[in-house]
C-alpha cells in the first residue's frame, strides 16, 4: 500500500476542510452533491474502493457487501454510530470497520438537555403561539409548564453520552438515575450521584423524564416497546437523540394523542428521513431533524477522526477506532 495512495470513496460532502486534507493524503473521490448515494452508486463505490468513508445515510448490509471489490479493506465510517453497517458480513470479508466514538458526545448531550427544558418549558408551543398572533400578554394562568429543578430523570444507556447528559442535568437540580447493562464505576456514580436502576421496567415507572442514550444494536430495536411506554407514568416526557428504531414510534404516537404520556423531544426517528405524521401534527412534541451532533466543531474533529483511521490503516497499523465484534 506504501506504493500508491489508497482509494478512497466518500459516500456524501463532507466539510471543506476535511475534503482537503483527504486531497493531500489519499486518491479521494468524493461527492460534490449534499445527497446520498443510492443502491447503484454504492455498489459500484464498493468495487472500486481501497477504503470506504461512508456516512448514516448509507446501509452496508450483507447484500450491498457482496458487491465489495477485492481490495476493499477498509470502512471508515464517519460518525460514531455503526448499525447502519453489518460489521460481522465485514469481517468475514476481511474488511475492517472503524467509528468515530467520542467527538459527538457534548454536542448530542447539549441537544438532550435542550429537549428536556424545551418540553418541560413548552418553548416551542410558545414560539408558535407568538408566531400565529396568539400572545396578548402576561396572564397567570397561559403557558404554564413544569419546573425544571426536582424532577427525575432515567437515562437509558449511561454511555459518554448519558454521562454527559447526567453532567448537565444534575446542573439543573435533576435527580439521576440510569439502567445500563452494567453499573458505572463507583467514581462516577459517586460524582454524578446517579442511582442504578438493574430493572429498565422499574426506572421507567418512576420517573418524570426518560433519555435514550444508548446505541442501536440487535439487542435495543424496540427496546422501548409499547408495553414498557406504558410502564411511564401520564405525566412523564421521553427525549431520544439516540436512534429511533429504539422506540415504537407508532405506539409513542398512540399513547401522546391519547394523553397517557405529556410530551416527547425527538431528534431521530424509526423510518429516517419520513417522521410519522401523527407526531407533526401534535402539540406536545419537539420534533427535530436529526440535529444533535450538527456543530461545526463535531464535522471537523469526526472528519480528522476518519482520516487518522484511513491514515494508520495505510501506514500498516490498526486503526485507533476499530469497530470491534464485542462492542456488537
Amino acid at each position: 500500500m506504501a506504493n500508491r495512495k489508497l482509494k478512497v470513496v466518500v459516500t456524501r460532502k463532507l466539510p471543506e476542510a476535511v475534503e482537503t486534507r483527504m486531497r493531500e493524503l489519499f486518491d479521494v473521490e468524493l461527492n460534490p452533491h449534499d445527497l446520498p448515494l443510492d443502491a447503484d452508486a454504492l455498489a459500484a463505490a464498493l468495487a472500486r474502493a481501497d477504503v470506504l468513508a461512508p456516512t448514516v445515510t448509507d446501509r452496508i448490509d450483507a447484500q450491498a457487501l457482496a458487491h465489495a471489490g477485492p481490495n476493499l479493506k477498509l470502512i471508515a465510517n464517519f460518525g460514531a454510530g455503526f448499525d447502519h453497517i453489518d460489521v460481522a458480513a465485514a469481517n468475514l470479508r476481511g474488511i475492517t470497520v472503524t467509528n468515530t466514538p467520542g467527538v459527538l458526545t457534548e454536542d448530542t448531550a447539549d441537544m438532550a438537555m435542550a429537549l428536556i427544558l424545551a418540553n418541560l418549558r413548552r418553548m416551542v408551543e410558545g414560539v408558535r403561539a407568538l408566531e400565529r398572533g396568539q400572545f396578548v400578554g402576561w396572564t397567570p394562568t397561559w403557558m404554564l409548564g413544569r419546573r425544571v429543578r426536582g424532577k427525575s430523570l432515567g437515562i437509558v444507556g449511561m454511555g459518554r453520552i448519558g454521562q454527559a447528559l447526567a453532567r448537565r442535568a444534575k446542573a439543573f437540580g435533576l435527580s439521576i438515575h440510569y439502567h445500563n447493562r452494567k453499573p458505572v464505576p463507583a467514581r462516577i456514580a459517586q460524582e454524578l450521584d446517579a442511582t442504578y436502576w438493574e430493572s429498565l421496567d422499574q426506572m421507567l415507572a418512576r420517573m418524570d423524564v426518560i433519555s435514550v442514550n444508548c446505541p442501536h444494536t440487535p439487542g435495543t430495536y424496540h427496546l422501548l416497546s409499547a408495553r414498557r411506554l406504558k410502564l411511564m407514568p401520564a405525566h412523564a416526557i421521553l427525549i431520544n437523540t439516540a436512534r429511533g428504531e429504539i422506540v415504537d414510534e407508532t405506539a409513542l404516537a398512540n399513547m401522546l394523542a391519547e394523553g397517557a404520556l405529556a410530551g416527547a423531544g425527538l431528534d431521530v426517528f424509526e423510518h429516517e428521513p419520513a417522521v410519522n405524521p401523527r407526531l407533526l401534527k401534535l402539540p406536545n412534541v419537539v420534533l427535530l431533524p436529526h440535529m444533535g451532533s450538527a456543530t461545526a466543531e463535531a464535522r471537523a474533529e469526526t472528519g480528522d477522526k476518519v482520516i487518522i483511521n484511513i491514515k494508520a490503516f495505510e501506514d500498516g497499523h490498526k486503526p485507533p477506532d476499530r469497530v470491534l465484534p464485542s462492542m456488537l
